[in-house]
């Protein structure tokens, strides 16, 4: 009884699927004629985009204390920032600032408990921009802070004409590979089918600096060394083609 039941379902869904657009046995089995693809091309460019972290920290008894102080310490490296700040050269930001209790532990007649003894804040300016020159020399004169991290990196307008210088050279790249695997598989031509254009512009170059004092100097020979080196940026194509004959 159960095989009687199940030939005329199986019969069902093969005359179904046989009604359906588009659905055959050939296209049931795997493609040979698809041909997935990838080529890319890179280009080695200067970085050109200079970041900069400050941060410092306080302590005290009293939350709103440590705050006062942070706040005063970002004021003042704020007020440095912003003598050279400028549209797409040197942008600047107030940072994350957060304040958090510390505890200890305090002697009760029933035992030992944590309580609060103090409290620690942080507080960070970021500073980044094109013009790495004054953005190394602003690094001496802010006073209030230590510099955390320095990163280097690639502006957008960089990046995009990078990537413009490689694109032809990708996509060219593409189809000699679809020619060439498309006569060694017994094909004489291809169509080009589904095609992805993407770029990748490379990590940015981050170095954690040792925290220190900027000494009270604005002089050029104390401002932040820098070597932003090379970036490679890739682009890449990802797709298949249809080989013909």
């Amino acid at each position: 009884m159960i095989r009687k039941q199940h030939k005329p379902l199986i019969a069902l869904v093969l005359s179904a699927a046989a009604l359906l657009p588009g659905v055959s046995q050939a296209q049931a089995q795997a493609r040979t004629d698809l041909l997935n693809l990838t080529a890319a091309a890179s280009t080695e460019v200067t970085r050109d985009l200079l970041m900069l972290s400050f941060s410092t920290t306080r302590e005290g008894k009293e939350a709103a204390a440590v705050q006062n102080e942070l706040k005063q310490a970002l004021d003042a490296a704020l007020a440095e920032a912003r003598k050279v700040a400028k549209p797409g050269q040197v942008e600047v930001q107030a940072g994350n600032l957060s304040i958090y209790p510390r505890y200890g532990q305090s002697k009760l007649s029933s035992g030992t408990t944590n309580q609060i003894t103090g409290w620690q804040g942080s507080v960070e300016l970021l500073v980044q921009g094109r013009d790495m020159d004054t953005i190394a020399k602003l690094s001496s004169r802010i006073q209030t802070m230590n510099i955390a991290n320095v990163s280097y990196g690639l502006s957008r307008e960089a990046r995009e004409k990078a990537e413009d210088s490689v694109v032809a050279e990708a996509i060219a790249s593409y189809k000699a590979k679809a020619a060439l695997y498309a006569k060694q598989f017994g094909y004489s031509a291809f169509r080009i089918g589904e095609v992805s254009v993407n770029a990748d512009p490379g990590p940015v170059t981050a170095m954690a600096q040792p925290r220190f004092k900027a000494m009270a100097m604005s002089s050029a020979d104390q401002a932040l060394p820098v070597e932003s080196g090379k970036a490679t940026v890739t682009v890449n194509v990802n797709g298949n083609v249809v080989m013909t004959r």
